[in-house]
């Protein structure tokens, strides 16, 4: 035999599509705030509608960014509604579907000390949803309950049926093992919290049980405790010197695929008294704590199990059938959960510590596996659920998966403190309601005739009834039996003193005769009242098949009434959800159209107030637009008048030096005519050209600020005293550059141990030490003037060489026979101590500080 593979869950097969599903059912209840000075953040807005609105502090602290939010539910109950009218609305009808053989899981969710315990449990006067719910079950089946033992469970989530001598035995044991000695009133006395729970007048009854079925209940209390199942009924033996600690219980899945605790302790119960007592035992073995917030706080999850079993009666109706396919198993599980809590509110440590710690992961688990199934169903995908992840939702799975209704009592705190936990979980509430539960389907109707009991117990009654008419002894009456032998003779006395005594004997046998004669009359009259007995029996058998027949003609016309009936119940039911449905569209879309709305005047004024802000800023770019062009307007005369100036001194100083090129030039043609004239005679001496008038000049100087360049201070250098610095025995890297010159019939210098380049590189820098480069161009009379810029080799850090330029060297050329052409000044006193300006020879500019440095990258 092969197995599974190891931690694998068989695989549910696959339900059709068209299965009816049903919304999970949320209710909201709101507790009563602890004190009338603490600030309430929630308000009821209606009978399904509740609004959160921020606490005060936290608006201050968040800028205003939690708004006031709305959350609709099934059904809203105030801080007025008491515990019937929450256990009416919505535990009853789960109550009446467990009757009907259907599963169901109500459970309350909230932060801690919002009242979870208080709905689901209750306290005397005031019984929860737990207790009315059992006191309903008990007073619905009462009378049709089957006798202990009768329904045995199994150990795999199943109900076996015992015939009536094997419940007999384990009656007998039963009782047996409860003969030891007990505490006084042990048995019959119920906790004195749990005495008063309901007040008979709120006592409610399910009238629609089937009559021809016997029923059984079965109770079974677990916690979750840190992830682990801990059963609270079981009977552990006691060792005071070596107590051992609870031990767990696995979680495994039957042959139906529903999951159940392996190991859990299931007890009968025959009344709601006794269930009360069942649940006070767990009760007291619950995991209960004291924290910041709260003086009981629930540290683990607590399930509730009422599993109700059911089997038909036989044609007779008088015994159960001894079929198990014919045993219905249906269960209610009521869950407490522990409240969510932040650690730094509750300041717990160690152990509470690690308790929250669990608490918080398994209703995360649960927050996840219900946001997975609403995306499953709403987007069609079919991503994984992860119920194993936590004991609590792997409890669950089956009415997820499977069907059943699903309830959930959301509690509120209404207080300031609690404002951000409460929004988490009506956000967790509003998204549940969106995930669906495949309903409930009917279970099949035995194929026996209905009515078994009635008939059983009118026959019963009948026969009764006929024996008392008749006389005759009815469930064997000793009193009438006694009547029945006083009627007979009386026996003489049979004492013989003498043997010899013959007439007491004769008379005996008389009396014996005579009483014999009376039997036996006696018994033929009961053996015709038998025979007259039975064939009246046979006409009654005969006339109630024969209504019988009726009957079920008729019953069966009624039943297709019924089901029409039932099928149009089901129509306006499906109309009236769907009514109700679009009503609550029809809701969300008109607050939805109120936020728009709302949202759209907003941003109208928004867009308002940005249309001003845009016009001042246009106005104000207007402004500024006026004011600049003023500021370039100012600018463009002031840059206006500096052009002006400036190109006025620069036709001032190109005037001046074309006074100078013709003074030149009248000086060369003075020369050439004096060389001339020279065998004729002496000439007329030129007449010296004037310069133009400085007047204006001496005006514009005002109001120019540039000037033309002052002549060097530095005394000329004669150039016959003059050496190249070039001439040296260094060696030199000649860099002559191509030049647009004609420089064939021009002398050029001649520098020795020189590389000559054109243009300067590493190599060449590398193998020298000094530098030169030379350039040449035409001066302003026409000769070509050489200019020679040395400069110093040397190393970079890098590796690489650089040039720091020491000296400028000009070279010029002209003709010796020509006449000094020197500037003189304006006042004709005598030869002027200044050289003309584009005749002096420039002065070499050695830096040793601020040389400029031509370097190379290696």
């Amino acid at each position: 035999m092969q197995r599974a593979g190891k931690g694998r869950t068989p695989r549910r097969p696959k339900k059709p599509s068209n299965i009816e599903k049903d919304p999970v059912g949320v209710y909201c209840r709101i507790r009563p705030l602890g004190g009338e000075d603490e600030e309430c953040c929630v308000e009821m807005i209606s009978s399904s509608t509740i609004q959160l609105h921020a606490p005060d502090g936290l608006k201050a602290n968040r800028n205003g960014e939690y708004k006031e939010t709305q959350y609709c539910f099934k059904k809203v109950f105030g801080i007025k509604t008491t515990q019937i009218e929450l256990f009416e609305d919505v535990a009853k009808t789960l109550i009446e579907d467990l009757i009907h053989c259907k599963n169901g899981l109500l459970f309350t969710y909230g932060v801690t000390g919002s009242g979870k315990t208080y709905t689901m449990t209750g306290s005397p006067g005031e019984g929860g949803l737990l207790p009315r719910s059992l006191d309903m079950l008990f007073n619905s089946i009462g009378p049709f309950q089957a006798k202990r033992f009768v329904f045995k469970p199994d150990e795999k989530n199943g109900i076996e049926v015992q015939n009536q001598l094997d419940a007999l035995l384990e009656r007998q044991k039963r009782d047996s093992q409860q003969s030891v000695p007990k505490t006084p009133s042990s048995r019959q006395r119920v906790d004195p919290e749990f005495a008063d729970m309901i007040n008979p007048d709120q006592a409610c009854k399910f009238e629609g049980v089937d009559e021809d079925c016997c029923y059984s209940v079965f109770v079974s209390y677990i916690e979750i405790y840190n992830n682990y199942i801990y059963d609270l009924l079981e009977d552990a033996p006691f060792d005071p010197i070596r107590p051992k600690p609870p031990q767990s219980k696995i979680l495994r899945e039957d042959q139906n695929h529903n999951m159940y605790v392996a190991g859990c302790t299931e007890v009968e119960v025959k009344s709601t008294e006794e269930a009360f007592d069942v649940f006070w035992k767990g009760q007291k073995k619950r995991r209960i704590a004291n924290t910041e917030l709260n003086r009981e706080s629930s540290r683990s999850h607590s399930v509730f199990t009422v599993k109700l079993a059911q089997a038909p009666l036989d044609a007779d109706g008088d015994h159960i059938l001894q079929d198990k396919s014919q045993v219905n198993v249906s269960q209610l599980c009521l869950v407490d959960l522990a409240g969510s809590e932040r650690t730094n509110r509750t300041r717990a440590e160690g152990s509470r510590l690690r308790e929250a710690g669990n608490i918080n992961q398994s209703l995360m688990t649960l927050r996840t596996c219900m946001e997975v199934l609403r995306e499953n169903q709403m987007c069609g995908t079919n991503r994984m659920v992860p119920y194993r992840d936590s004991k609590v939702t792997h409890l669950f799975k089956n009415y997820f998966d499977g069907e059943g209704k699903v309830r959930m009592v959301v509690c509120v705190n209404p207080k300031a403190e609690d404002y951000e936990e409460t929004l988490l979980v009506m956000r967790f509430a509003e998204m549940t309601q969106e995930v669906e539960v495949a309903r409930p389907v009917d279970r099949p109707i035995c194929g026996l005739t209905p009515g078994r009991r009635q008939r059983n117990q009118a026959f019963k009654d009948e026969l009764s009834r006929r024996l008392e008419e008749r006389g005759g002894p009815v469930n064997g009456d000793p009193v009438q039996l006694n009547q029945l032998i006083e009627s007979l003779p009386p026996l003489p006395p049979c004492e013989l003193s003498d043997p010899s005594d013959d007439q007491t004997l004769p008379r005996l046998m008389e009396v014996l005769e005579r009483r014999y004669r009376i039997r036996q009359k006696m018994t033929e009259q009961f053996n015709q009242t038998a025979n007259d007995m039975k064939f009246a029996l046979q006409q009654f058998e005969s006339q109630f098949s024969s209504k019988e027949n009726v009957l079920h003609d008729q019953r069966s016309k009624l039943g297709e009434k019924d089901k029409v009936i039932a099928n149009q119940r089901t129509e306006i039911e499906r109309l009236e959800k769907k009514s109700k449905t679009l009503e609550y569209k029809i809701d969300i879309l008109q607050k939805t159209t109120e936020m728009y709305e709302q949202d759209k005047r907003s941003l109208q004024q928004e867009l308002e107030s940005r249309e001003q802000r845009l016009q001042k800023e246009l106005a104000e770019r207007r402004r500024m637009e006026q004011r600049m062009q003023g500021v370039v307007t100012d600018t463009k005369l002031k840059w206006e008048r500096e052009c002006e100036r400036r190109v006025n001194a620069k036709q001032l100083e190109l005037q001046n030096k074309l006074w100078v090129k013709d003074e030149k030039l009248k000086q060369l043609k003075a020369i050439v005519t004096e060389n001339g004239g020279a065998s004729g005679g002496p000439a007329e001496p030129p007449r010296k050209p004037e310069r133009p008038s400085r007047e204006r000049d001496r005006n514009v100087a005002q109001k120019r600020s540039a000037s033309p360049t002052p002549l060097s201070t530095v005394p000329p250098v004669h150039p016959m005293h003059r050496r190249s610095h070039s001439a040296g025995g260094e060696k030199w890297v000649d860099h002559k550059p191509a030049s647009n010159l004609d420089l064939d019939t021009v002398m050029q210098p001649i520098i020795p141990n020189a590389i000559k380049v054109s243009t300067p590189n590493e190599k060449a820098l590398s193998k020298c030490h000094r530098y030169v480069l030379r350039h040449q161009e035409l001066a302003s009379d026409g000769e070509i003037e050489t200019k020679l810029i040395k400069g110093n080799v040397f190393k970079t850090r890098g590796g690489g060489q650089a040039v720091e330029f020491t000296d400028i060297e000009t070279l010029k050329q002209e003709d010796p026979t020509a006449p000094s052409r020197k500037r003189r000044s304006g006042s004709g006193e005598g030869p002027a101590q200044t050289d003309d300006i584009e005749n002096r020879p420039p002065v070499a500019n050695i830096s040793s500080s601020h040389g400029y440095q031509k370097r190379r990258r290696p």
